[in-house]
């Protein structure tokens, strides 16, 4: 007798199938269950760096993103223990960086901000580092601020895994770890990166940015200002280069 071919996981009681070489994540996209993510993209291979995604499988913590999805998984994920660590991770993000929503050009298209909506975060509650670190603003379409890097790699992996290129890399442990650009001088203007590059639009915060473009999109119109993050179906909204929320 051959084995049932329906394959299904249960995410906070509801029943959802997954096929055979999907993450938890991907399975749960599909169903249109948000789990919150920062450093997970469709298409690029998973990393598991930021643990927002973590949830309980069979009573046992996991990142979504990196976990294979197999039959009999009973897993939750929209709990208020799970969302008030994803908080506090939320939280360290915001002080390790300087992330000054409302004068950065990115709000509204941030998804660190949304995901921080979403979570009911309404301060940064530990001490702000007011980190210094180098902006590069010599290639004449793109500016890198590493002020507001996460450390997600989702531009070293659109780079290498899209576009061909290896531009960007992390380099350095722990505090000392900071994003780099793979060019003898260590600057944007020595690479091939272009503006059309995914690795140029994929940053979730506001540390990659077409220049000249920063206000294209009127406040009040950009895609969290007119949705939740956890919306269902705005991953491909969220994906969409340049994150122009009125083109649809």
């Amino acid at each position: 007798m051959s084995e049932p071919t329906n394959k299904t996981i249960t995410i906070d009681g509801r029943e959802i199938p997954f096929e055979e070489g999907q993450t938890i994540m991907d399975a749960a996209l599909a169903a249109d269950i948000y789990i919150p993510h920062l450093c997970h993209r469709p298409g690029l291979s998973p990393h598991g760096s930021c643990k927002l995604c973590t949830v309980e499988v069979n009573g046992r913590s996991a990142s979504a993103c990196t976990l294979p999805a197999s039959s009999g998984q009973e897993i939750s994920n929209n709990t208020d223990a799970l969302n008030e660590v994803r908080k506090t991770i939320t939280q360290m993000l915001f002080v390790e960086g300087n992330h000054f929503c409302p004068s950065c050009e990115k709000t509204g298209n941030c998804t660190l901000q949304a995901v921080a909506y979403h979570l009911d975060m309404l301060d940064g509650h530990f001490p702000q580092f007011y980190p210094r670190r180098e902006v590069d603003a010599s290639h004449p379409g793109i500016m890198l601020d590493r002020d507001r890097c996460i450390l997600c790699e989702l531009c070293v992996r659109a780079s290498r895994e899209v576009d061909g290129k290896d531009v960007f890399a992390i380099t350095g442990r722990g505090t000392d770890a900071r994003l780099i650009v793979n060019s003898e001088s260590g600057k944007l203007v020595d690479t091939n990166i272009t503006t059309d590059d995914l690795a140029a639009h994929i940053c979730p915060v506001g540390a990659i940015l077409i220049k000249e473009e920063g206000y294209e999109v009127p406040i009040g119109r950009r895609t969290f200002d007119l949705h939740m993050v956890g919306e269902p179906g705005l991953e491909p909204v969220i994906l969409r280069k340049g994150q122009h929320s009125d083109e649809h």
